[in-house]
């Protein structure tokens, strides 16, 4: 919603308790966006904490801290959006009451099947846990109504997409470059700017990027992350190439129509898959140029 706002002309500041903005995205889509909405002109008071806050008649006081210097601030605005994250609103439906297990955040417990602790009661959506996602919900109904009829319904919580809708939009799938380090899996990354997309430059609407993440031995498709003005929707494709567990090289050698947005994930998948064609190509023959330039020397 702020960069709605900062499209209509209103100054916005970013409080972040964390240090970087949407801490959850892949580190490069988050210091990417950093970057845009600053140019942009948003503000950002990022490792701050609200510690305080006044409603007036026409507009609002926020009191910050600085989570390491502990100096306090006081903010004036006319309007203040609070997106702190959300809750499960459980505490209507009394569930407790009637035997059904919660957890210390106030979500239903479930089984791997969408099952609570009640054998005849099953739950899905934003009461139990994972993403707060209304398609996320959608699966785990049609899940949870096969295994209510003894069917085997499954749910593949690796290819869940995230979307936010700024402009341009933030899509991604499946684990960030961050947490394959953790993990210590090896990988192997494909990257393409929409820059170099001719669809993109076509409109004037070029900025962002596809990253696409691999396994290294089996070049199965890890993580997809992207920014554009048309992500929420190309991350289908990336989500059903992981769903299908498919490789980089599947996508790569899948024919996308020209001159369309979406060639920017076959570009990615060609990087990840260590046969570029445009943009990784370009740098190594623009390399290969100066070593030449220095020999002459």
């Amino acid at each position: 919603l702020g960069s709605v706002y900062q499209g209509l002309g209103t100054e916005v500041t970013v409080v972040e308790f964390m240090d970087k903005i949407m801490p959850f995205t892949d580190g490069e889509v988050s210091t990417y966006m950093q970057k845009f909405f600053t140019k942009e002109g948003f503000k950002f008071m990022l490792g701050h904490k609200v510690v305080g806050g006044s409603v007036g008649s026409n507009s609002a006081k926020v009191i910050i801290e600085n989570n390491k210097t502990k100096e306090k601030k006081e903010l004036e605005a006319d309007i203040v959006l609070v997106a702190t994250g959300r809750r499960p609103y459980t505490s209507e439906l009394k569930a407790a009451d009637f035997g059904v297990k919660m957890d210390k955040a106030g979500r239903i417990e479930i089984n791997d099947h969408l099952q609570t602790s009640l054998p005849n009661v099953w739950a899905i959506g934003d009461v139990v846990k994972g993403a707060m996602l209304a398609h996320k919900a959608e699966e785990e109904g049609i899940a949870a109504v096969e295994n209510i009829i003894g069917e085997k319904g499954h749910v593949n919580y690796n290819a869940i997409p995230g979307v936010i809708y700024t402009h341009p939009e933030i899509a991604f799938v499946g684990k960030t470059e961050e947490e394959l380090k953790q993990e210590k899996v090896a990988y192997t990354k494909g990257f393409f700017p929409m820059v170099g997309n001719s669809r993109a430059r076509a409109v004037h609407d070029f900025e962002g990027f596809v990253k696409v993440l691999a396994d290294k031995k089996t070049d199965k498709i890890l993580g997809v992350h992207m920014i554009s003005p048309v992500a929420g929707e190309a991350i289908a494709e990336a989500v059903l190439a992981m769903e299908f567990g498919a490789s980089s090289e599947d996508v790569a050698r899948t024919c996308h129509a020209h001159p369309t947005m979406s060639e920017a994930v076959k570009e990615a998948c060609l990087g990840a898959h260590f046969k570029p064609i445009h943009f990784q190509s370009f740098t190594l023959i623009q390399n290969s140029k100066k070593k030449k330039k220095k020999k002459k020397k």
